[in-house]
C-alpha cells in the first residue's frame, strides 16, 4: 500500500479506529509506558493515531506525536495538552538524530509500507541508551501461522500486514538490545517488546 493510500485509509477510520482498537490495545499499551524511565524527558510517540497513548505519559516529559493522517492527529489534540503534533511520515522523521530518550512504536510498524525504514529511524533519533517501546502483532522466527500468512496479502490492502518477524528486523540493528518480550494479546500475537539503545 503506497503512503498516499495508507493515509486516506487512515483519514476513513480516524471515526471508528478507538472503538477498533481500544478493547485489546488498551492493557498493553499502559504496561508498556509503565516502563518508561523517571528520567525520561523527551518522548517521541510515532504512529499516534487518535492518542491513545497521550494521557498514560508521564507529565514531567516533553512530548511529540506523529502521524501520517491528520483525521488522526485532529483527534489526538483533544487528548494532551502540551504536546507537539506532527503530520509526518514514521520512515521519514523530522526529528534529530539522537534527540529523544523514549520513542514508541504501538501499532505502527505492521501498518507502515517499510517497517525496516520505520525501526531504521526510530533508532536513529533515539539517544544513545534511550529506551524503544514496542506494541504490535509479529510472528515469531519459523513460526508456520499459515491462516497469518495467508490472510497477509488480504489484510495489506486494509493497512495492515498480519506475517511480521519482529526479528528480521532487529537483526539489522545490532545498536538496539532487546531486553524484554511480553506475549501481550490474541494469544501472543501480539508482543510488548523493550529495546534499548547501545550507549
Amino acid at each position: 500500500m503506497s503512503k498516499r493510500s495508507l493515509q486516506r485509509a487512515y483519514d476513513f477510520w480516524a471515526p471508528i479506529y478507538d472503538w477498533a482498537v481500544i478493547g485489546f490495545s488498551r492493557g498493553p499499551r499502559a504496561a508498556n509506558i509503565a516502563e518508561i524511565p523517571s528520567t525520561a524527558s523527551t518522548i517521541l510517540v510515532v504512529g499516534a493515531g487518535t492518542g491513545l497513548d497521550l494521557p498514560l505519559l508521564p507529565p514531567q516529559a516533553f512530548s511529540v506525536a506523529l502521524d501520517l493522517s491528520w483525521a488522526m492527529l485532529s483527534r489526538a489534540r483533544a487528548r494532551a495538552k502540551g504536546a507537539q503534533f506532527l503530520q509526518a511520515d514514521a520512515e521519514a522523521l523530522p526529528i534529530a538524530s539522537a534527540s529523544c530518550d523514549v520513542v514508541l512504536l504501538h501499532l505502527i510498524l505492521a501498518v507502515v509500507p517499510h517497517a525496516e525504514e520505520a525501526l531504521a529511524e526510530a533508532s536513529r533519533v533515539l539517544r544513545p541508551g534511550g529506551t524503544l517501546l514496542i506494541f504490535d502483532k509479529f510472528l515469531r522466527p519459523g513460526q508456520r501461522a499459515l491462516l497469518r500468512r495467508l490472510l497477509a496479502p488480504l489484510s495489506g490492502t486494509i493497512a495492515t500486514r498480519t506475517d511480521l518477524v519482529f526479528e528480521t528486523l532487529l537483526a539489522r540493528h545490532p545498536e538496539l538490545a532487546l531486553e524484554s518480550d511480553v506475549p501481550a494479546a490474541v494469544g501472543g500475537w501480539f508482543r510488548r517488546l523493550r529495546l534499548r539503545k547501545a550507549a
